[in-house]
């Protein structure tokens, strides 16, 4: 009872200086909307990339060329020209990777691609059908790349919709002829739109011997015809791990690698996740500690107003003291009415930073996730605000001799 005695007292207190106690609980207000606000939008955006790296396919394995570093985070494909079709002709072997369901070489560049008075720069993407399957590509319009295409090297393209927007703008682009560095190609299909950052939208896709025949710069160093990234399907998710032994292994066979290092890495779906997810936690936790400064601040301002508070009543401290009051009573007193102040303070700041992190998301332009253990920290962040910066002045308070308590004026 005496603590429900002390929350009502300090309420009293609070409400009988509205504009003093609204001032001293704005930094708190601010600090735990600005928590709640950017960690709603790091969430966002990790929840927004681990949908769309799962998005583009089941049982995922990529090989690139170069060595890739994923303890430091760093997840770029290595520059130089290591992996050839030949190589994704053999790993599609199953006698030389059984674990291996499905392979789709893949070559990558950026050109301009014009029709009529529309001109775009976008990703050119030599390929063969199966990228169809192991991405999971989807045709809203016309079909995919067929094997008759790369046999008779034809000059077809399959549009992403961001592409087929910007190039056609509403119109039908079947059977239309596009150039891509002015060679003609016609257009047999257009993707269902994937979503995300828009990089899987604004391609077009080729054959790829029509790639190697008509685009040059495809001759790897060593002999072959060069790709820039190989992607491969797992019979099934327990086989990424053996499937991936089995590309290193070939791999290393083929580039004749015996105690250097590879020239080549082998990723899962799986990692990618994890690299991309740890940079993602990073940054969450960056944005929340930027905006943990504005709970500093707002403690500082609590724990001026309580020792302003302490000297305003210091004549009330002494006369409890006189009537039997002891220094735990003044100490727990000052205490709550300092947590009461944090906690108000907190509770509207959540408020306000789930409005700010809805109306973030209404824009379409950031997804923002407010999670339950972000509303939690926010809470547990006030109250220990509250304590820390309260303890000083429920000391000083407590400390006070009860007969110069009593002479102050």
């Amino acid at each position: 009872m005496n603590i429900i005695e002390s929350v009502r007292i300090a309420l009293r207190g609070l409400s009988a200086n509205k504009m003093r106690s609204g001032l001293t609980m704005l930094g708190i207000i601010i600090g735990v909307g600005a928590v709640i606000a950017l960690l709603s939008i790091g969430q966002g955006a990790q929840a927004a990339i681990t949908e769309q790296i799962r998005g583009i396919g089941s049982n995922l394995i990529f090989v690139v060329p170069g060595a890739v570093q994923q303890g430091a985070v760093q997840l770029a494909r290595g520059s130089a020209a290591t992996l050839t079709f030949e190589d994704a002709e053999a790993i599609a072997d199953p006698a030389n990777c059984p674990h291996v369901a499905a392979v789709a070489p893949l070559l990558s560049r950026s050109a301009q691609v014009v029709y009529g008075r529309n001109n775009i720069n976008t990703s050119i993407r030599g390929t063969t059908p199966e990228l169809q399957f192991i991405r999971n590509y989807l045709v809203r319009e016309g079909h995919f790349l067929e094997q008759r295409d790369l046999d008779t090297m034809a000059r077809v393209a399959v549009l992403g919709s961001i592409a087929a927007e910007e190039l056609f703008e509403g119109a039908n682009p079947i059977g239309q002829v596009i150039k891509v560095q002015r060679i003609p190609f016609r257009v047999i299909g257009v993707l269902e739109e994937k979503g995300g950052t828009g990089l899987e939208d604004d391609v077009v896709i080729i054959p790829i011997t029509t790639a190697y025949r008509l685009l040059g710069g495809w001759a790897a160093p060593g002999g072959g015809r060069r790709v820039t990234v190989i992607n491969i399907s797992a019979v099934d998710e327990d086989g990424i791990d053996a499937a991936i032994e089995e590309i290193a292994w070939l791999l290393r066979e083929r580039h004749k690698i015996r105690y250097q290092e590879d020239d080549f890495t082998v990723m899962s779906q799986k990692d990618i996740l994890g690299a991309m997810t740890q940079i993602t936690t990073i940054l969450t936790i960056f944005l929340g500690a930027i905006a943990a400064i504005s709970l500093l601040v707002g403690g500082i301002g609590i724990m001026n107003i309580m020792l302003v508070s302490v000297t305003e009543r210091t004549r009330e401290i002494g006369i409890r003291k006189a009537v039997g009051a002891k220094r735990r009573d003044i100490l727990m007193q000052f205490l709550i009415e300092a947590v009461v102040l944090s906690v108000a303070g907190g509770l509207t700041g959540i408020l306000l930073g789930v409005g700010i992190s809805k109306l973030v998301g209404m824009t379409g332009q950031i997804i923002t996730v407010v999670s339950p253990g972000s509303v939690l920290l926010a809470i547990g962040f006030s109250v220990a605000v509250g304590l820390f910066f309260g303890i000083y002045p429920a000391r000083r308070a407590a400390a006070l001799n009860p007969i110069d308590a009593l002479r102050y004026e």
